[in-house]
């Protein structure tokens, strides 16, 4: 009894739960965050190295003579760039970009590259953001990244008409990486709510956001995944950061001890909580994953894809690796996108599958997706997501005029939240009980 009362009980107690901590974040591997995903097909990933490749051609300063082209070149064709813009010309508004016109795709294509480290107004977009700043259409985004996607939008949207009016056919797409990936993701919302003055309808309009920064808030992220597509590489920091990216830029230096302090203020979270956090900014869109690293092996495994449209657990842990930031950069996802669909091609063409068989997997995968956001939607409104509401119809749904949601009174927001759940708990109750002659509420018998 002694020697119990001399141990330093309050010490071995806090002792034993840090190295709970420790033993879990150590354990914790980016395959968990998507093991129960399924798995993308060749034909919805197709896009995506494609997309790199044309990202990384916006670097270039003479397209007909590429200095950094990864392997087989860019792809594109010099005659079909419809314009390219730099910094000088965008006036640090937003980050060089190029619109192509891929005839052998039938696309219509506005890429925007990735921050430039040297450029002082990159930074002023990416960190012109505070909580709660900037509201778009019932929910919240990125302030900064919104200017930009404005001004790209009315910079481009005379141009973006005509090549829709000349080329009805074809579909709208935006792509970019990491800063451009958010710039990209908020112009999609921009060309969906404006998609009259584009003359186009929402089906016909597309997003990649590669290792995309967090932009907007979890009603959006998945209202709107069914035309915004996010890629993440393995441990990618920038999807999963929470934190203000201010102190991310300022501490790059320290970096690691940073994401250190980061995994315990997530950890110390209650998901419920940052899960009702309008505010709270997320990945956008549906996710896919490429895997190519395992826990407690070394060197790079044939990597695979999966996809889905979480609600929760979208990237909301960081991952402490070595290979947090390697992963964020476009060569690295062009490199793996383009081996994952290679591998995913090769197995098709072992499968020997049929062309009318797959023009109907084709026509099951568009059934699974649209099942699976309705889910997602239903699952967002089951767990109280604020402003979460289902859609008439996969890919289209009762738009909400965007005065009318930001005039909406915090009262009114309130009734209907307790209007949802009487409603929730009537159904509940009916379920489970009859009433008798007398009026008294008794268990039906499936129940007894």
């Amino acid at each position: 009894m002694s020697f119990i009362c001399g141990l330093p009980l309050l010490e071995c107690v806090y002792f034993v739960g840090c190295a709970r901590w420790i033993w879990k974040r150590c354990l914790y591997t980016a395959g968990y965050e998507s093991e129960n995903w399924g798995l993308a097909t060749s034909e919805e990933f197709e896009p995506v190295p494609r997309m790199c490749r044309l990202i990384l051609a916006v670097y270039e300063d003479d397209i007909r003579n590429p200095i950094w082209a990864p392997p087989g070149g860019y792809g594109i064709n010099p005659d079909w760039v419809i314009l390219k813009k730099d910094y000088d010309e965008n006036q640090g508004r937003v980050t060089p970009y190029m619109i192509y016109l891929d005839h052998d795709h039938a696309e219509i294509i506005l890429a925007v590259r990735g921050l430039n480290l040297a450029k002082e107004s990159d930074y002023a977009v990416l960190l012109d953001n505070k909580l709660g700043q900037a509201e778009f259409h019932g929910g919240y985004v990125h302030n900064g990244l919104l200017k930009a996607a404005g001004w790209v939008f009315d910079a481009e949207c005379e141009v973006l008409r005509k090549l829709v009016a000349e080329n009805p056919t074809y579909m709208l797409v935006f792509s970019g990486h990491s800063l451009g990936a958010g710039v990209v993701a908020l112009l999609t919302l921009l060309a969906i709510q404006n998609r009259d003055n584009l003359g186009i309808q929402r089906n016909k309009i597309r997003c990649f956001a590669l290792a995309p920064t967090r932009c907007m808030s979890l009603n959006l992220a998945v209202r709107y995944a069914d035309v915004i597509n996010s890629v993440v590489l393995q441990d990618d920091f920038l999807p999963r950061t929470t934190t203000a990216l201010e102190d991310v830029f300022k501490s790059l230096f320290c970096l690691p001890c940073l994401l250190c302090l980061m995994c315990i203020k997530d950890t110390c979270t209650l998901e419920e909580k940052m899960l009702r956090d309008p505010r709270r900014l997320y990945a956008p869109g549906r996710l896919y994953h490429i895997v190519e690293r395992k826990p407690f092996r070394t060197g790079r495994f044939p990597p695979v894809v999966r996809t889905a449209v979480p609600v929760d657990g979208r990237f909301e842990h960081l991952v402490l690796s070595c290979n947090a930031t390697a992963d964020h950069a476009i060569i690295w996802i062009e490199r793996e996108s383009q081996q994952a669909l290679h591998l995913m091609q090769e197995k098709d063409r072992l499968m020997e599958i049929p062309t009318e068989q797959k023009m109907e997997r084709n026509k099951s995968l568009a059934r699974d997706h649209s099942d699976e956001y309705q889910a997602a939607l239903q699952r967002a409104i089951a767990l109280d997501i604020p402003q979460a509401y289902s859609p008439s119809s996969y890919g289209t749904f009762n738009e909400v005029d965007v005065g009318e949601v930001s005039g909406r009174s915090s009262g009114q927001g309130s009734s209907m939240s307790n209007k949802k759940q009487t409603e929730n708990w009537n159904e509940f109750v009916g379920r489970l009980f009859d009433v008798d002659d007398s009026g008294h509420m008794v268990f039906k018998k499936t129940f007894l």
